[in-house]
């Protein structure tokens, strides 16, 4: 599973950990939703690998705001992460925030769940965005989303 947030925040730039700013749910939603046996905190992003989980940005330039990037920001972002997609073949892309996946991936009609849209052979997920900004979701609606990707991402047992 690979998560792919919008992009860097300041503190995050400032920090080197992703979504470490302070009211960022993030890292409890993973937790939650049982991504994670225990809340990590952000300058513990590098035991992911370890719950075979990976984490990048579709855009790489630091913003205050989300809405500070530039549409041809995000349409790089999208060509490049689907790039690193191809080069690293997760089962699962997990983008969160839906209006980031919107503006890199030209699909203006897209809503938080499962995609259409594959890179090869992995499939694509729109997640809420964690941030405090974002008060139509929960901390525990977005951990029953984050957890629906959870269960479809599991192994099916063979027949």
């Amino acid at each position: 599973m690979l998560f792919c947030g919008i992009n860097p925040g300041l503190m995050t730039a400032a920090t080197g950990h992703h979504f470490a700013r302070p009211g960022n749910r993030f890292w409890p939603v993973l937790h939650l939703s049982g991504f994670t046996p225990r809340l990590l905190k952000p300058s513990e992003q590098g035991e992911l690998p370890s719950y075979g989980l990976g984490i990048t940005n579709v855009v790489a330039r630091a913003s205050a705001r989300a809405d500070e990037l530039t549409a041809e920001e995000y349409r790089e972002g999208g060509r490049l992460l689907a790039r690193k997609v191809a080069r690293l073949r997760p089962g699962w892309l997990a983008v969160v925030g839906v209006t980031a996946y919107r503006a890199a991936f030209d699909e203006p009609k897209a809503r938080v769940g499962p995609q259409e849209r594959t890179f090869g052979d992995t499939r694509v997920w729109v997640l809420p965005n964690p941030s405090g900004l974002n008060a139509h979701w929960t901390a525990q609606t977005m951990a029953e989303e984050f957890a629906r990707l959870r269960v479809a991402a599991e192994p099916r047992p063979q027949a």
